[in-house]
């Protein structure tokens, strides 16, 4: 009798209700929550309005959240947006959103994380990393290379290397950095309510002069000023639509995944609030736009109760939270182009899993690299800035398909369906829209770069598709 073949790996649904809440409080909160109030308190001007955007914008996150959760209950497969596009709309939305989301946005997040952890770490080691060994020129731009390029490369790696372990090994590691991240947070909170100096009346000021260093003065005041304070808070709670990228790998996905997003966006908006709430305690309006740059709030805050040695706390509090959310978002981001090597989009060898983890470990591997060469290369910021508004995008036409889905499918009973349709989709729409067409009107050449770097996928696709007919 002849030897039946071997099926090949496949994904396993290793993470459970905690560690899928954890991977959206620990994706979300990264620096944002330590640096972000300087700049909201230049945009708006009050303690209150400031607070008044972190609800608004935690709501909106919340809007989309509930509806990524349907989603990703009926499509439980690994890639999140990249499948809800493709089974929404088509392969060729698809794999251009997935080309943006691993060349671009993807990878240049995770280099800017990485760089942050370097950064971060130089801080806590007082500068001695600041040793470059050599430069090179590259078309005019000056490439430096030196230990904070190699504690950046190091951490890209040792995360990989941790992602080629099981998946339920990965939620587990995520599951304790995120605990750590609220432990810090909210130690800092109430640190600062027990320990420091503070009036509750600075909530009664409002900014008188405050330097406001690097704030414009078109985006101080009116409602310039409050769209620029919700793009800083929205940039503090963005990834949380990461999570369904690893939807293929939770238990029982149609209760768990609608819990984790919405149990971890209402942790992250609590937080925000409730440390945000802590920073005017203690300092007043002009105070906190006084801070400089270099600095933050946090530091300044807990300075007033800690003393100089705070300044080294917070810099291992931002290491802590970078490296979660490198960890967290090395794991989601693999799963695109995962998915996308399954459906013949990308090379069928990004689509092997590993007999002995079940995780897509050359998936892993070939966004490491990448991810690597954006972070020596210095252009991860540029490329994550002129995808924004795409970002954007795509995120709106995934919300546009929840109102062609409900007139498509009937109600099935024992599936989630998004809380509060068609009205938090439409919220959800109408902000996007708004973002959209403020940042055409801002940005309007980088907005432009954004849809032609989409663009450049479209001979990729079109290739790739003559070379899959041609070989059927």
């Amino acid at each position: 009798m002849s030897e039946q073949p071997l099926p090949n790996p496949t994904l396993v649904r290793g993470l459970g209700p905690v560690a899928t809440t954890a991977i959206v409080v620990g994706n979300v909160i990264g620096t944002g929550v330590f640096l972000k109030s300087r700049v909201m308190t230049c945009n708006v001007g009050t303690p209150g309005r400031v607070i008044a955007v972190w609800v608004a914008a935690g709501l909106l996150s919340m809007a989309g959240a509930l509806t990524y959760a349907e989603l990703a209950a009926m499509w439980p497969r690994a890639g999140g947006e990249y499948i809800f596009i493709r089974n929404a709309y088509n392969s060729r939305l698809a794999f251009l959103y997935g080309w943006m989301r691993f060349f671009a946005s993807g990878a240049g997040s995770l280099a800017a994380l990485a760089v942050g952890f370097a950064i971060f770490l130089n801080v806590l080691l007082t500068g001695a990393l600041d040793i470059t060994y050599f430069s090179v020129e590259f078309f005019g731009y000056q490439l430096p290379f030196g230990k904070l390029q190699i504690v950046a490369l190091s951490s890209i790696a040792f995360v990989t290397i941790m992602n080629c372990a099981s998946v339920s090994v990965g939620g587990r590691f995520a599951t304790v950095l995120t605990a750590v991240k609220v432990a810090t947070i909210v130690t800092l909170g109430l640190g600062t309510l027990l320990l420091a100096p503070g009036n509750w009346t600075n909530f009664l000021l409002a900014d008188k002069g405050g330097l406001c260093e690097g704030v414009s003065a078109a985006a101080r005041g009116g409602s310039a000023g409050f769209a620029a304070a919700m793009l800083g808070a929205l940039w503090a709670y963005n990834g949380w639509n990461e999570m369904p990228f690893v939807s293929g790998e939770v238990k029982h996905p149609g209760r768990n995944i609608p819990i984790a997003l919405i149990t971890g966006m209402a942790i992250c908006m609590t937080l925000y609030v409730f440390v945000n709430g802590t920073y005017f305690y203690v300092l007043t309006p002009t105070d906190v736009a006084n801070v400089r740059v270099t600095s933050s709030v946090a530091a300044v805050v807990a300075e007033s109760f800690l003393g100089p040695i705070a300044v080294s706390l917070i810099a291992a509090a931002m290491l802590t939270s970078t490296f979660g959310a490198l960890h967290i978002a090395t794991m989601a981001n693999s799963r695109v182009p995962f998915a996308m090597a399954n459906d013949g989009l990308f090379p069928k060898i990004l689509s092997r899993v590993s007999k002995r983890t079940h995780v897509p470990v050359r998936a892993l591997t070939v966004q490491g690299v990448w991810a690597g060469v954006l972070a020596l290369s210095g252009s991860y910021d540029t490329l994550t800035d002129y995808v924004i508004f795409v970002n954007w995008i795509f995120s709106g036409l995934i919300i546009v398909s929840v109102f062609f889905i409900h007139r498509r499918l009937p109600r099935v009973e024992g599936v989630y369906r998004a809380w509060g349709y068609p009205v938090i989709p439409l919220l959800f729409l109408l902000a996007t829209s708004w973002l959209l067409i403020n940042t055409l009107i801002t940005s309007p050449t980088r907005s432009a770069i954004g849809l032609a770097l989409v663009a450049l996928g479209l001979p990729v696709y079109y290739v790739n598709q003559r070379r899959r007919r041609n070989r059927s």
